[in-house]
């Protein structure tokens, strides 16, 4: 989840508005109600998230044996995060679980960038105040059978002086990235975001397949960063209406634990020699050349001032490593993965 830190100041055509920020509005909302089907969107998105992130770790630490360690914080200006890291388990090398609610004001030159793919937003303002949530989790469990999973789902709100929502969207996904390919996994994992998909729209796994295979990818090695999954951006109502989007987000987050812990279950406690762990971490050295070299989320947090940077770099690996001019043996299931990578497959 990208961080944004600066303070909400929303201003039109020069002329200072109501001075309490929307942070303050919500807090208020949230100390006078419970948070249902009327509330604000932003507010049941964290509320969600919050929740699953809840679901997920005290699945994961049923499968670790060890517990996260649970770091919440707070920013001056309203909203905050939850950390939840667990490093050096029994089945995860890491893990990062984190929860991101950010307040903040967008310039005019940034509300005319967005402009570009959101058309309802006003170029001609000189800042905007806006709202983002999102739950961002990446697991490297230490068996090299067993997959590194990532996931992130997100909203971003605009907001009108009066605390009302001016534009919206959804985005986010979830991709596998193993070292060692197993079909029956890939094709398990697919499944189960395809069916998420189809409940909702036909036209969606496709499409953000795709999508996924297409961003996730190394252009400097010719490589997709892993087997895929579904990826999407900036969903918004050209799509379809903030409830059945909202509904669909929450079904491909709750596909999460259904998707991936059978395949860890499976793979978790399988044999494996030195020279695996060793492919293991070379392929994790790709994995934070992604992160570090094209993630724009990655990019787009380091650049914000007084961004919580641990937070951010939770999704790289305890450990890695940069062989020079490695080159897996022919033929092998190491060169198959690397085939894969290069040409992704249709896998249901």
């Amino acid at each position: 989840m990208a961080h944004h830190d600066s303070q909400p100041q929303a201003t039109t055509n020069g002329a200072s508005l109501d001075a309490t920020t929307l942070a303050e509005k919500d807090a208020q909302k949230k100390r006078e109600a419970t948070i249902n089907e009327d509330s604000p969107m932003r507010l049941r998105m964290e509320k969600f998230i919050k929740e699953q992130q809840q679901v997920i770790v005290k699945e994961l630490e049923k499968v670790d044996g060890k517990r996260f360690r649970k770091d919440e914080w707070t920013r001056d200006n309203g909203g905050g995060g939850i950390s939840c890291v667990l490093q050096d388990g029994n089945v995860f090398e890491k893990a990062g679980v984190n929860i991101s609610v950010v307040y903040g004001s967008l310039p005019k030159p940034a509300i005319q960038k967005m402009h570009a793919n959101h058309k309802m937003l006003d170029p001609s303002v000189e800042s905007l105040d806006f709202f983002a949530a999102g739950l961002s989790m990446v697991l490297h469990p230490k068996n090299p059978m067993a997959p590194t999973v990532h996931l992130n789902y997100r909203y971003f709100e605009t907001a009108n002086p009066d605390g009302s929502s001016q534009a919206w969207w959804f985005g986010g996904g979830s991709d596998l990235t193993p070292s060692y390919l197993f079909d029956e996994d890939a094709i398990h994992f697919h499944k189960t975001l395809k069916s998420a998909c189809d409940s909702h729209d036909k036209t969606y796994y496709p499409r953000f397949k795709k999508w996924c295979d297409e961003y996730f990818y190394n252009k400097h090695r010719g490589e997709c960063r892993g087997i895929g999954g579904i990826f999407f951006d900036d969903l918004d109502d050209s799509e379809r209406d903030q409830e059945n989007t909202f509904a669909f987000i929450q079904d491909c987050l709750k596909s999460f634990i259904p998707s991936y812990l059978p395949i860890l279950e499976k793979r978790k406690d399988m044999p494996f020699t030195a020279e695996e762990k060793d492919w293991q971490q070379i392929r994790r050295g790709k994995y934070v050349e992604f992160n570090l070299v094209h993630d724009r989320g990655t990019a787009f947090g380091l650049n914000t001032p007084g961004s919580r940077v641990e937070s951010i770099l939770v999704s790289l690996p305890l450990t890695a490593s940069w062989k020079y001019m490695h080159e897996p043996e022919p033929k092998s299931r190491e060169q198959r993965l690397v085939d894969v990578l290069k040409d992704p497959k249709d896998w249901v």
